[in-house]
Order: C-alpha cells, then structure tokens, then sequence
C-alpha cells in the first residue's frame, strides 16, 4: 500500500541494496521541529522563517550497513494544531521523535497526547524524546524529565540554534529505522492494508 500523501510505499522492495525509511516528527507547534530538521539536512538556523501550513516531507540520503537509503522526514508543518494528525502521517513511519521545548512547560506535558496516538497506529516502531531550544537556558540541561524514563525513550538535549545534539539525535534516529525496516515487529500496517483489500 502507498502512502496516500505522496505515493511512497515504504515497505516496497526494489533493489536489494536499497531502502526507505520514514521518520516522522510530533510535538506542538513551535516547539521547533521544522528547525531541527533544517539545522541537520542544512547545518543552517533561519529563526524568522514562516510557519507553513501542509505537510513538509525532508528528504535525505545516505549509507548504512552497506544499504543506500532514503529518509524521508516528515513534518507536522502546523496540523498539530487540530489536536490530532491524519491516521496517514503515521502510516508505514519506521521511527518517531518526539520534540517540546524547554522553555514552554505545556509542550511538554502534552507528549503523553502525542505518544499516546503515536502507540494507537504504531504501537512498536522505535521512539526518540529531544528537549529543544536549550540555548534559551541551559540549566535546562540539569532537569530530569520524567516521561522519557517512564517509557523507556532515548531522550536528548538539543538546540536547533546552536546544533547541540541535533546531528547524533537524527542519526541515532535514522539507524534505529533501518533496523526496524529491516526487521519489523508491527502488525498495525498489515492488518490496514488487508482491511483496505477488502473495501
């Protein structure tokens, strides 16, 4: 089944030695997920760029385990502002990163929403937690957040402005979906595509 956004099918396999992958990004607007993507594919920070208002896709490629492979980042771009996203943004996606910022306390009490719907379409792929805007206070840093350890998420302190942690968050990211693309262990895709067989 291709994903109805864009018609990639990320479970499709070509060439033996090619792959894609999908990582998507949650977190509320402004948190500074668009920026965190720029500051890793661009290793560049535009701080007066526009929000926009559709889906960003980022792509981005590189070698891993002797694989060529596509990531494509996909970026809310604003719908989270509809409290929820369209089952198809979580569709096929391979790996998640949640994203609050440091400096506005509700976006992070609203991760356990976004985990939470995250776990009801993908209930198995690999999840990454990042504590954005950190230039804003670095003391910061010394807080221990209590969600990620709860469930269990590598969790990292970063800064799209200044680029700490953005590139080891990303690709610690990018490795985790291949191996999940390599092995998966979630069902939820499966069973879509057979109910959609039987429309």
């Amino acid at each position: 089944m291709c994903d109805s956004n864009i018609g990639i099918d990320y479970e499709a396999t070509g060439k033996s030695n090619d792959l894609a992958v999908k990582i998507i990004l949650l977190g509320d607007s402004a948190v500074g997920k668009s920026k965190l993507i720029e500051r890793f594919l661009l290793d560049d920070y535009k701080p007066h760029q526009l929000s926009t208002y559709a889906l960003t896709l980022f792509r981005y490629k590189t070698q891993i385990q002797e694989k060529s492979v596509s990531v494509d980042f996909w970026d809310t771009a604003g719908q989270e502002r509809f409290e929820s996203l369209h089952p198809s943004y979580y569709h096929q996606a391979n790996c998640a990163i949640l994203i609050f910022d440091t400096v506005r306390k509700i976006t992070y009490k609203n991760l356990k929403k976004w985990y939470d719907e995250l776990r009801q379409y993908r209930p198995e792929i690999p999840c990454f937690c990042a504590a954005n805007k950190i230039d804003g206070d670095y003391k910061s840093t010394h807080k221990s957040f209590a969600f990620p350890t709860k469930h269990r998420l590598p969790f990292y302190y970063v800064s799209a402005s200044d680029g700490t942690n953005v590139v080891k968050l990303f690709n610690d990211a990018i490795n985790a979906a291949v191996t999940y693309r390599i092995n998966p262990t979630d069902l939820s895709d499966q069973i879509m595509d057979e109910l959609e067989a039987l429309k």
